[in-house]
C-alpha cells in the first residue's frame, strides 16, 4: 500500500507541477521560448520525485514505465496492475488540485480555451500536427525515455545522479517534440488534464493512452534484447 500511494503522490505531484507551469505560469503561450520552462518543470519534478518516493515505489509515475519495467521483466503483472491504477488516480488528483488553484482566479479562468497544459494535437494545437506525427512523436519520445530509465537503473554506474540524468532526459524530448503533441509520454500525465478540462482533450486522450504504452513496453523488449540476463 505504501508503494501504491508513493506512486499516486508522485504523479499528482507532476501533473500539479509540470502542468501548472502552463496553466499557472503562463509559459505556454510563449512558445516556442516558453518550451524550456516547461521543460524544465516537467524534468526537474521527475527529478524531485525520484528522489523524494524513489526509495519507496521505485518512482515510476507513468504507467509506460511501468509497462517498459513489466516488459523488462522486472515486476510482475500485479504489482504492474496496481501501480497504473494509483498512477492514473494520481493524475487525476494532479489535475483536479491544479484546477482548484486556476479556478480561484479573479478575473477568472476560462477551461475551455486556457485548458490545463492537457495534450493533443491538430491544426488549432500548437505547431498544428495531424494524428500520425503525434503517434508517431510519442512512441518514439517514450520509446526513447523508458529506454534511458531501464538502462540508467541497470547496475550502479549512475549512482546517486541517476535521478538527475533521468529528469535531464525527459527535459531533452520536450525541445523537439512539445509543439507536436504537448509531450505526453505519460499516460498519466494526459489522463488528469484530460479528464477535467473535457471535450476535445477527452476525445483525444486516446493516443496518449496508447502511443506511449506502446513505446514503453518496445523499450522494455528493447532492453531485454540488449542485456537478457
Amino acid at each position: 500500500m505504501s508503494r501504491l500511494l508513493a506512486e499516486a503522490f508522485g504523479t499528482a505531484v507532476l501533473v500539479l507541477l509540470g502542468c501548472g507551469a502552463v496553466a499557472i505560469g503562463g509559459y505556454g503561450v510563449g512558445f516556442p521560448l516558453g518550451i524550456l520552462p516547461v521543460a524544465f518543470a516537467f524534468g526537474l519534478a521527475v527529478t524531485a520525485m525520484i528522489y523524494t518516493i524513489g526509495p519507496i515505489s521505485g518512482c515510476h509515475i507513468n504507467p509506460a514505465v511501468t509497462l517498459g519495467v513489466l516488459s523488462a521483466g522486472r515486476i510482475s503483472v500485479g504489482q504492474a496492475a496496481g501501480y497504473i491504477v494509483a498512477q492514473l488516480i494520481g493524475g487525476a488528483l494532479g489535475a483536479a488540485l491544479l484546477y482548484g488553484i486556476v479556478s480561484g482566479k479573479l478575473s477568472g479562468y476560462n477551461l475551455a480555451e486556457s485548458g490545463l497544459g492537457h495534450n493533443g494535437w491538430g491544426p488549432d494545437y500548437l505547431g498544428g500536427y495531424g494524428t500520425a506525427a503525434a503517434f508517431l512523436v510519442e512512441v518514439i519520445a517514450t520509446f526513447i525515455f523508458v529506454l534511458a530509465i531501464l538502462r540508467i537503473t541497470t547496475g550502479e554506474q549512475f549512482g546517486a545522479v541517476a535521478g538527475l540524468v533521468i529528469g535531464l532526459t525527459l527535459l531533452l524530448l520536450h525541445l523537439p517534440f512539445v509543439n507536436v503533441t504537448g509531450l505526453s509520454v505519460n499516460p498519466a500525465r494526459s489522463f488528469g488534464p484530460a479528464l477535467v478540462v473535457g471535450g476535445n482533450a477527452l476525445g483525444q486522450l486516446w493516443l496518449f493512452l496508447i502511443a506511449p504504452s506502446i513505446g514503453g513496453v518496445l523499450a522494455g523488449i528493447a532492453n531485454r534484447a540488449i542485456q537478457p540476463d
